[in-house]
């Protein structure tokens, strides 16, 4: 195996200013220094100079002591131990070595953990077996720790003495790191929490609240895309997110659902993609595509979403938790961008499908969390860019003459192995949001609106259509009602009983009870 030299001392590296002077450790000095095609880690080591230990601005500042021997072994042992598990980085990295580099690299410490810990990732990536003999039943560790990344319960492999608690399969493997937000997001059993509040509801306000919800969240997702669809449009995807849960995923559901999305099917491919793909903009001048993000390769499709699901089903069927479970599966889904169109709407169904089928709500009521990922629209589209942008730098593509794009690197590995945790502690803000605000203000706005209705039934004689319109134009005005409107659909009230009902509506609608 070629020596290298992995360490250095920097001040700044790639563009990242370090809260010190000191040496570069672990993914970021190997990815470095053999020059493998993967984005930086979101948080990079650093050896000080100083004895003291801290993490700031992405960094974790180690001491002296924690200085690795410089090699290619000892450095992913540092990252192993104090970074956790990159599947990226190991991917690319074992995608330069062969069967024999590799035995190699595990003969100097041959049943070390670290070593098998390389060893099973090797056989997992690759489905190779090295001609190394199994190890027995004894002294098991697990792959992940579960002190720096999120796993399921796993499974023991003899062979390499490990317990397998991935949250995923090869095919398909997005990793959550444990972050103080999210810890505490957990801790706090927000499903619990929304349940307990739902059962203090009345049953007819909740049935009424979860209709008015769905239309919401649906007409929210559309507004995400930039769309205004009709209210026909919107109750029919309504209806579908109503659904969530009841059906197993397949590539058959998801493109079931791409069809009630689209409403017009003349000018759009469904089902799977049969050419390129990316979200962005065209240069005005010359019509080239100036992309945002890059979607998979359509000739990796297939492979892609049959992964997706099988590590779907793994997560339904485990105890990792709901929301990090829609975070993988739902944002994994719309950065593959597996069809021409939908996609977006697609990943936040996803969100509605796993939360219903893993129980995180239990009350018969669809999570609309895609009116709170609305009201953070600029949070989201951040979130969306952490991924796409940094992966941009290793894809390689041409113009084709429609000026789509054409990808001619390997790049189905970006899919299948990323770094989700900013995508679950987005998710996870907009799921305390949605049981904090958007749930309340739509069952207290009914609540209101029934104590209106019932001060009209009690003084006036007015259809339930009408006393609708009526609410309708309050809300438009501020409390008041318009000349129009005084002329027109109310022109048989009096000014006094006017004056009352604007009151009313006030006093109701408008107080800060």
């Amino acid at each position: 195996m070629k020596k290298n030299h992995f360490s250095q001392t920097i001040t700044v590296f790639q563009g990242r200013t370090a809260p010190e002077e000191g040496n570069i450790v672990g993914y970021a000095a190997i990815i470095n220094t053999l020059e493998l095609p993967v984005p930086l880690p979101n948080r990079l080591s650093l050896i000080s100079t100083k004895n003291r230990r801290y993490e700031k601005d992405g960094w974790q500042v180690f001491t002296p002591k924690h200085q690795p021997e410089d090699s290619l072994y000892k450095h992913l042992v540092f990252a192993l131990k104090y970074e956790g598990i990159n599947l990226l980085c190991f991917k690319c990295l074992f995608n330069t070595m062969t069967n024999d580099e590799v035995i190699e690299l595990l003969a100097i410490e041959p049943t070390g953990q670290y070593s098998r810990k390389i060893w099973f990732l090797y056989e997992w990536f690759t489905g190779t077996t090295l001609d190394m003999p199994n190890l027995g039943v004894k002294n098991f560790v697990p792959l992940l720790d579960d002190k720096l990344q999120f796993t399921i319960e796993g499974q023991r492999s003899s062979r390499h003495r490990i317990i397998n608690n991935l949250p995923g399969t090869p095919e398909f493997c997005p990793l959550i790191y444990k972050t103080p937000k999210l810890q505490a997001h957990i801790e706090a059993n927000l499903a619990n929490s929304q349940n307990t509040y739902l059962q203090s509801i009345h049953k007819d306000v909740l049935q009424r609240a979860s209709s008015f919800l769905l239309l919401k969240d649906s007409k929210a997702s559309f507004t995400i895309e930039g769309e205004n669809p009709g209210t026909k449009r919107a109750l029919r995807w309504g209806k579908a997110i109503g659904q969530a849960g009841s059906k197993d995923l397949s590539l058959e559901e998801l493109i079931r659902l791409q069809q009630l999305v689209i409403d017009s099917k003349r000018f759009t491919q469904m089902g799977l993609r049969q050419y390129g793909g990316f979200v962005g903009e065209h240069d005005r001048s010359t019509g080239e595509p100036l992309p945002d993000h890059i979607s998979a390769r359509h000739e990796d499709l297939e492979q892609l979403i049959d992964g997706l699901i099988a590590t779907n089903k793994q997560l339904e069927a485990s105890d990792f938790d709901a929301v990090l479970a829609a975070t993988c599966i739902a944002f994994g889904f719309v950065f593959i961008h597996p069809f021409v169109d939908g996609n977006g709407r697609l990943h936040r169904y996803l969100i509605h499908h796993i939360l219903a089928k893993m129980r995180f709500s239990q009350q018969g009521i669809i999570f609309p969390v895609s009116a709170s990922i609305l009201n953070h629209i600029d949070d989201y589209r951040l979130v969306l860019e952490s991924y796409s942008h940094p992966v941009l730098d290793f894809i390689e593509w041409e113009t084709t003459e429609d000026n789509n794009v054409q990808v001619i690197n390997e790049t189905i590995d970006y899919y299948r192995y990323f770094d989700a945790t900013a995508q679950a502690e987005f998710l996870y803000d907009c799921v305390l949001d949605t049981i904090n605000n958007v749930i309340p203000e739509e069952v207290n706005y009914l609540k209101h609106y029934d104590d209106f209705k019932r001060y009209i039934d009690n003084q006036l004689e007015m259809p339930d259509k009408l006393i609708a319109t009526l609410v309708r134009f309050l809300e438009q005005n501020n409390g008041r009602l318009s000349k129009r409107a005084r002329s027109k659909e109310f022109k048989e009230l009096t000014e006094t009983e006017i004056k009352d009902l604007e009151t009313q509506y006030q006093e109701i609608f408008m107080s800060n009870d």
